[in-house]
């Protein structure tokens, strides 16, 4: 690591050093001139994560923090980084990754100075979240992705964007750790932030939840596992009232439902319960899910009686089997 600081390359200074990234990062677009701006990329980064987050020897200094995150600001730094991540190898994908989420995770008092640059250059969530298209970088992008939308403003952007719906596709890739870290966002955007996802819910709902039948349908055991618990989690949180209403109030939901309590995994089987118990506790019924229970009654006795009945240890879950063979007794 000596060649980092050689007497040739000086210290630069918070500025300097975010100058030089962005200089070498466009010189990486050609070709002739890419080996040389790659070895300057290693050297400005492993100085910036010092200036950031300091070394053995040094301790980070605010006032020099201050300078380089003003620096990144003023020039754009951090679009331009996430738009050449491709063209970086691994190790330095870890780099950028490393110096953007400690800017972004940097406060003052109350304050993310990073989240509210952000906020005002939407493309930069636009294109992280585009980067679960490229495989080489998708994991870099959601795992920034994901610090970004822990923060209310960039959750706001993330679900106003047409690009959100791309996550129905991106939760279904082949690619077992990207459609994990695609589906946590996508969770994250639907429940951390409560009165942003309501709002988004309750404008899109139709659309929504056609969507998410497709998730639920799915022959990916993960995708329809992930996919119903958290249906489960969005229905049954109280703010999601209006919300819930509208989605048991369709029939056809319901017969989704009840096909998947009949699932070969006892799991999706279970996460399934969660939600038909929703259907059948509503005091008001629309017609045609009524009618589904009523003619489905003696069945829905049946099953529920020797439903899970391994799950002694499990309280909650016998009561709640309980109230709903009480409640389907009494369908007329």
């Amino acid at each position: 690591m000596a060649f980092l600081f050689s007497r040739s390359s000086r210290q630069k200074n918070p500025q300097e050093l975010v100058r030089l990234l962005k200089d070498s990062l466009h010189r990486l677009e050609t070709a002739s001139d890419s080996r040389r701006a790659t070895d300057e990329i290693t050297r400005t980064l492993a100085q910036m994560k010092v200036v950031l987050n300091g070394d053995l020897d040094t301790e980070p200094a605010p006032d020099q923090i201050a300078l380089l995150a003003q620096e990144s600001y003023n020039t754009d730094l951090l679009q331009t980084m996430i738009v050449n991540l491709g063209r970086l190898d691994f190790e330095l994908r870890k780099d950028v990754t490393t110096v953007f989420n400690t800017l972004l995770q940097r406060q003052i008092g109350q304050r993310f100075p990073t989240v509210e640059y952000l906020s005002t250059h939407e493309r930069v969530t636009h294109l992280l979240m585009k980067g679960y298209e490229k495989p080489e970088i998708a994991m870099n992008c959601g795992q920034i992705l994901r610090e970004c939308i822990k923060h209310e403003p960039l959750a706001k952007i993330a679900l106003g964007s047409s690009l959100f719906w791309n996550f129905f596709d991106y939760v279904q890739v082949p690619a077992f750790e990207t459609a994990s870290d695609a589906f946590t966002a996508f969770k994250d955007l639907l429940t951390r932030h409560k009165a942003t996802a309501l709002e988004f819910l309750t404008q899109h709902t139709d659309a929504f939840f056609q969507r998410f039948n497709g998730l639920l349908a799915s022959s990916n055991y993960v995708t329809k596992r992930q996919s119903i618990k958290l249906l489960g989690e969005i229905l049954l949180d109280r703010t999601n009232y209006v919300v819930m209403t509208a989605y048991i109030d369709s029939p056809e939901h319901l017969k989704l439902v009840m096909n998947l309590l009949r699932d070969r995994s006892r799991n999706i089987q279970y996460e399934s319960f969660h939600v038909f118990k929703v259907f059948v506790a509503n005091p008001n019924k629309s017609k045609p899910v009524l009618e589904i229970l009523v003619k489905n009654k003696a069945k829905l006795l049946e099953f529920l009686r020797n439903f899970q009945n391994d799950r002694e240890d499990d309280e909650q879950f016998s009561d709640e089997k309980r109230f709903l063979i009480r409640e389907i007794q009494e369908f007329q």
